[in-house]
């Protein structure tokens, strides 16, 4: 009779860890959601307030100035 107790405690325990388990798993996997989410909202806000198209047309405008004097370097030369 003891030997069926110890074995019916081993699974009540097993059945408890694994219970724990997929409580970590859900909440790992619902915090890389809201990551997920909360990087879309980002990145739609940004492109909304077209801060992508400044930053590139200021980089943009930073290249050609450097190209032209390059350009007028090899010219005049």
């Amino acid at each position: 009779m003891g030997r069926h107790r110890d074995g019916h405690q081993r699974l009540v325990g097993l059945a408890a860890d694994e219970a724990g388990q997929a409580t970590v798993e859900y909440a790992v996997v619902a915090g890389a959601l809201v990551a997920i989410v909360l990087a879309c909202a980002l990145l739609a806000r940004a492109l909304g307030d077209g801060m992508f198209v400044d930053h590139a047309l200021a980089a943009a405008s930073h290249h050609v100035r450097a190209a032209a004097g390059w350009a007028a370097d090899v010219f005049c030369y």
